[in-house]
């Protein structure tokens, strides 16, 4: 990248605390948690997936400098926000290093891509510290990578990721913007976005490597992935949850006023396909909220800002404040149906 637009971009970064401190005001009512209006849900939605989905950013390769400036952009919202930081030594930001040499599956995949050296991934961390019940906690989650730079396709080789998964890390980063200038929940809610979700998951087995917080005390993770358009197999303004019937924790939002259904894409696995199923298979209650209608712009460089129905995932974004407070300030804990765990052997939607 040119220096100039290197520039260009630490500028951005710089000044993200004072843009972020004076959309507090008009989000912080320091009330009941309620969403915000959607018009200025919606300029922050618009202005954060612009800069992850910006050709700037080359698509946010897995492990590449993009990814980290991605997770930077991310750490300096939440530092700005006042989070608690849940990143290496008393930072926004964990990194690992990846393993060397890479998996030889890993080695074939990246092998068409930019000729980029991936020697280490970052995951971008942040504690909203709860009330009364802090050792019990939420876990907001999302990836912050896509595939970077690949084969051209009609003549682009940026594959930039919008729905996958710039729409989930806004998402993310909104969710921290509401909770953390509001009334702070009775339960700690921890917002972790993974790297290098692509090529195998790095960022979320860090994670579990150096949790900021106990595994055990986590109460449910939510993964937010590919929301940035509506799925036309389920009813309108509606999301779905992968493993809806693995878990108590689909049906018991719905009734605290989540716009969830059942995942209408059996045959895709999706429930094994996101950071989720790392935590899943240590027990922890983790599924995927998602509206992907098996679009044909995934995993291709048309996957652009354009595509984006911004509507759409305002409206899913402020669906899940309600109950994503109601979740932070029960004692309610979600649990397996019997069987239905992800290393059970049965097929189950």
């Amino acid at each position: 990248m040119p220096l100039p637009k290197i520039a260009a971009l630490l500028c951005i970064l710089i000044a993200l605390p004072a843009f972020y401190g004076q959309g507090i005001q008009s989000l912080d009512s320091r009330a009941p948690r309620t969403a915000p209006l959607l018009p200025e849900l919606q300029r922050e939605i618009r202005a954060d997936m612009a800069f992850l989905a910006d050709d700037e950013l080359h698509g946010r390769g897995s492990a590449t400098r993009d990814e980290h400036i991605a997770a930077l952009f991310a750490a300096s919202q939440f530092q700005s926000l006042g989070l608690e930081p849940g990143g290496d030594n008393g930072t926004f930001l964990q990194k690992t290093l990846l393993p060397n040499p890479l998996p030889a599956d890993i080695k074939q995949r990246l092998s068409k891509f930019e000729d980029t050296p991936r020697r280490e991934t970052w995951n971008a961390i942040a504690i909203l510290r709860g009330t009364t019940s802090p050792n019990e906690v939420i876990l907001l989650t999302a990836h912050l990578d896509h595939l970077g730079i690949s084969p051209a396709v009609n003549g682009d080789t940026i594959y930039n990721g919008a729905d996958d998964d710039a729409s989930g890390t806004t998402a993310v980063l909104a969710l921290a913007h509401i909770f953390a200038t509001g009334r702070h929940p009775s339960r700690t809610i921890v917002f972790a976005l993974f790297g290098s979700e692509e090529i195998g998951g790095f960022g979320n087995r860090a994670f579990l490597a150096h949790p900021p917080v106990p595994l055990t005390s986590i109460i449910t993770d939510l993964e937010f992935e590919m929301i940035g358009r509506p799925d036309p197999a389920v009813p309108a303004g509606t999301l779905w949850l992968t493993g809806f019937n693995r878990t108590n924790l689909g049906p018991e939002l719905t009734r605290h006023g989540a716009h969830l259904v059942n995942d209408p894409h059996f045959g895709q696995h999706f429930f094994r396909r996101s950071d989720n199923y790392a935590l899943a298979l240590q027990g922890i209650i983790a599924q995927t909220i998602s509206s992907f209608g098996l679009h044909k712009d995934y995993h291709q460089p048309s996957d652009k800002l354009r595509t984006i129905d911004f509507t759409h995932m305002t409206n899913a974004i402020s669906s899940m404040v309600a109950p994503i407070n109601w979740l932070s300030n029960t004692t309610w804990k979600p649990q397996w149906y019997l069987g239905r765990k992800p290393w059970h052997q049965a097929i189950i939607k």
